[in-house]
């Protein structure tokens, strides 16, 4: 079972020519396996669905059926005393910064026959739970539509202050849909329809690319200083990528700020996530683009934490003890290479959460270089999460 295109497929080798290919596609987000006893079947759990296949790639789906009584009042209850008990037992202050957690539960639990829904429960649990006053606390509620409403974008920003029909384009995305060599929009260009629907001032113009994300859309635009309409197709994307391109475009312009404001000689580099896809992004960074500056900014805003301090610090706490010169030519390159040895700094905001928290205090602990921005909330818990017996529940 290996993700290789758009999901988990099931894969087979020939062990004698090493051939690999797919023996059933599933494309399923997830997945699990187990041969039958027989050894003539795989049983294929994907997506929370059942399957057996073959030995020829054959899939056919197991049929499940049966009934489960729910309560959910009574589910409800459970899971706010289940919270209650997991803080008694496991929250880091024995004392639990000094609240009386018997009172607040029998407190809140009274609340419990007026809650229906999952909507008010999590409010109802994040209540409770920020009573102790304390980082990582509080309830979730992540509702499971089939289809539910998924807005995409176009990758565009417009003029917010634009009166009148249409959306007045100030800004084209780069690697968004309209960032093509094809397209006829520009900024200053009026977005008039979406598949052939007048965007007027009164509307929430929006609902026109619900379900949109990857099909084809037909923009109908014009040039405000000709009457000329064109035409274009092109795929929206999801809001999420849309937020990806947008992160790019402000990376792209506090490395563009730094390199004109240090006239090329301070590299900049910023800490996504507290995770090891980041860090090999700031390791990529640090020794390729900024190998040859002389110092390096460490930009940490809006960073939301994770487990990373450790692996930053060393990484910019590297101290040169040894230069390289071959036949009495010392070279620019010394040991450690792979950490940076020069001068550094870190930008933190308001916005670092979690190990976002740990990583710039360890650093101005530890001597490293200066910490510049705003103060950081103190919210360096290690926690856990539980997805509640109801899945929709965190």
């Amino acid at each position: 079972m290996a993700a290789f295109e758009k999901g988990f497929d099931l894969w087979v080798t020939e062990t004698r020519t090493k051939e690999t290919k797919i023996l059933a596609k599933l494309g399923a987000g997830g997945a699990g396996i187990q041969m039958s006893k027989d050894g003539k079947t795989l049983i294929v759990i994907k997506d929370g669905k059942l399957s057996k296949i073959d030995e020829n790639g054959k899939i056919d789906p197991i049929l499940v059926s049966g009934e489960m009584v729910l309560n959910p009042a009574a589910e409800r209850a459970y899971i706010l005393e289940h919270a209650w008990r997991q803080v008694a037992d496991k929250f880091y202050d024995p004392k639990l910064h000094g609240i009386d957690w018997n009172m607040l539960y029998s407190n809140y639990k009274a609340f419990l026959p007026h809650v229906n829904n999952n909507y008010d429960f999590q409010d109802l649990l994040s209540e409770f739970l920020g009573e102790l006053n304390a980082s990582h606390t509080g309830g979730r509620y992540s509702p499971q539509a089939e289809n539910g409403d998924e807005t995409a974008s176009l990758g565009l920003l417009f003029d917010e202050t634009h009166t009148g029909k249409g959306l007045l384009v100030t800004e084209i995305l780069q690697e968004g849909p309209f960032d093509k060599i094809t397209t006829y929009l520009k900024p200053g260009f009026i977005i008039e329809k979406i598949d052939g629907i007048e965007i007027t001032d009164d509307m929430d113009w929006t609902k026109l690319l619900n379900r949109k994300a990857g099909k084809n859309t037909l923009i109908t635009f014009s040039d405000p200083e000709t009457p000329t309409q064109l035409d274009e197709v092109v795929k929206p994307i999801s809001f999420g990528a849309e937020g990806g391109l947008m992160y790019r475009r402000w990376i792209s312009r506090m490395k563009s700020e730094v390199d004109r404001l240090s006239q090329g000689q301070i590299g900049y580099v910023h800490v996504q996530g507290m995770n090891d896809g980041s860090y090999r992004d700031v390791f990529d960074e640090v020794f390729g683009e900024n190998y040859e500056k002389k110092a390096l900014i460490v930009d940490t805003r809006f960073n939301g934490g994770g487990w990373l301090h450790d692996d930053l610090k060393t990484l910019l706490s590297g101290v040169r003890y040894l230069d390289f010169a071959p036949q009495g030519n010392r070279l620019k390159d010394g040991e450690p290479m792979g950490r940076w040895t020069k001068p550094s700094c870190v930008v933190m905001s308001e916005g670092n959460y979690s190990d976002a928290f740990i990583f710039p205090y360890v650093y101005k602990q530890a001597g490293i270089g200066k910490t510049l921005g705003k103060a950081v909330p103190g919210t360096g818990t290690a926690a856990w999460c539980e997805t509640q017996i109801d899945p929709t529940m965190l």
